[in-house]
């Protein structure tokens, strides 16, 4: 009878085996295939992640692009979003008002 050692305990081999038991191939093959597809999933995650920070750049871009344009055409981009009010500095809304 042969012995092999592992960390904690000793087990007892009867015989040399050429394969492993039908039920534990089944439970190793649904492990790894589980991990396979965690990863493939994590995978999809990545790509859609990317994409995702791809199209905030796209927007940002386009922010930039409209905070020139306000610039141009009213002299700041600071503008409240409920209702296009523009927020002048105390100092413009004071000069606006005595003209």
């Amino acid at each position: 009878m042969a012995k092999t050692k592992t960390k904690e305990k000793e087990v007892k081999v009867n015989k040399r085996a050429v394969k492993i038991h039908e039920k534990h191939l089944k439970e190793l093959q649904g492990i790894v295939n589980t991990i396979n597809a965690i990863q493939f999933n994590v995978g999809k995650m990545e790509i859609q992640k990317l994409t995702a920070l791809d199209e905030i750049q796209k927007y940002q871009r386009k922010v930039a692009e409209m905070q020139e344009l306000l610039v141009r055409e009213y002299g700041s981009y600071d503008v409240s979003l409920e209702d296009g009010t523009i927020n002048w500095p105390e100092t413009k809304k004071s000069k606006e008002n005595e003209k």
